[in-house]
């Protein structure tokens, strides 16, 4: 990638008084400058809200260099924002960056440009269309005291793949919407987690991606502020995992899975983190990363038993249940079906949203930290 303005559009799920952005270069191998830096209220398509532009700086400093597998938190910016806000985030890359740490699955449209635009109320994108989220790890606001996250840790389901661009239609943009619906659970930040073609126990081997979420719970689920829930939907890729790929290290038991999910709980409870388990959505019909075989088959059905039945979450969810066809029990209802038999569409995220016990969450409530995304 050579020297390049990257503008990147993301929702903020509370409102506050500032804002500050994480960036990573936790998979590049040189170090990396960034810098300028701006961030703005999004108008529309690439162009910003011009009277809104402000400097995001780094120890006071305009330019960060991050060493390979470093991140930095930015300094506050004094943007009031409010719940649901669309705001853009540029930055310029001075020296370029040969493999930049990506999010592949953004489902929301990135601006790329030549040279430095970062101050441009409007320019037009390079190349075509691109949806990957770039460096850009956190948002996060300073909301007034008592705020707290929810955190959902997920695969592909929960980073939204099948959902709508642009249209924040992920099924955990649509809790956000639902919880700043009601006044007694509108200081509860939504804090998306997803990794598509993520795995509980082994790390990312193709088609398969992202550190496993045993190794990435500490960054991605404990580390971040204010966090008094979180809900583990993982396991299907691990299940699928062990159909495609040749490796003995790569198969793993329903026994393995569920074990893994033993330790989530265990690391997150002792941060005094409640713990939510959903249930494994159908696959029957898909044929991508690989069709499930009847041992796949077992194996879900093996691990969903165990979340509905074991008493070892605090909550459970039953999206199985929810989002499976009554007709057809080991595939997803047609009117929730994206296309592949795999992932949701619009109305089956929805339906995910609609499916959390608000009341469940209302028990919880209590203060916290005042950071969340």
């Amino acid at each position: 990638m050579p020297p390049v303005t990257i503008r990147q559009v993301v929702r903020t799920s509370l409102g506050g008084a500032a804002v500050r952005v994480r960036l990573s270069n936790l998979f590049g191998s040189p170090p990396l400058t960034i810098g300028p830096v701006r961030l703005a209220r999004h108008a529309d398509g690439v162009a910003i809200q011009a009277d809104s532009d402000g400097s995001v700086t780094f120890a006071g400093l305009p330019q960060v260099t991050l060493p390979p597998g470093g991140s930095v938190l930015s300094d506050a910016v004094d943007l009031p924002v409010t719940a649901l806000e669309m705001l853009a985030i540029s930055l310029y890359l001075p020296q370029g960056a040969a493999a930049p740490t990506v999010h592949q699955v953004g489902n929301q449209t990135v601006y790329l440009a030549r040279g430095d635009l970062t101050s441009r109320s409007r320019f037009e994108p390079e190349g075509e269309p691109d949806d990957t989220r770039y460096l850009l790890t956190d948002l996060e606001v300073a909301a007034p005291a008592g705020a707290r996250a929810f955190v959902v840790l997920g695969d592909s389901i929960t980073d939204g793949v099948g959902s709508s661009e642009n249209a924040n239609a992920r099924w955990p943009d649509r809790l956000a919407q639902r919880l700043q619906r009601d006044p007694a659970l509108a200081s509860i930040a939504v804090v998306n987690a997803g990794i598509a073609g993520n795995r509980i126990l082994n790390d990312g081997v193709a088609p398969y991606r992202g550190p496993s979420s045993l190794s990435r719970l500490q960054r991605d689920v404990l580390d971040k502020p204010g966090v008094r829930w979180m809900l583990l939907l993982q396991g299907g890729n691990d299940i699928s995992a062990s159909d495609r790929l040749e490796a003995p290290d790569q198969k793993v038991s329903a026994t393995q899975i569920i074990e893994g999910m033993q330790q989530i709980i265990t690391r997150a409870r002792a941060r005094g983190i409640k713990v939510w388990g959903a249930t494994l959505l159908p696959r029957g019909g898909t044929t991508f990363p690989a069709p499930p075989s009847a041992e796949a088959l077992a194996k879900r059905e093996a691990v969903n038993a165990w979340i509905r039945e074991s008493g070892a979450f605090d909550v459970v969810v039953d999206f199985d249940r929810v989002m499976r066809d009554p007709a057809q029990p080991d595939r997803l209802l047609p009117a929730y079906d994206s296309g592949d038999h795999l992932h949701p569409n619009d109305a089956g995220y929805q339906a995910m949203a609609d499916a959390i016990d608000l009341v469940r969450l209302a028990e919880g409530n209590g203060p916290s930290g005042t950071m969340a995304r």
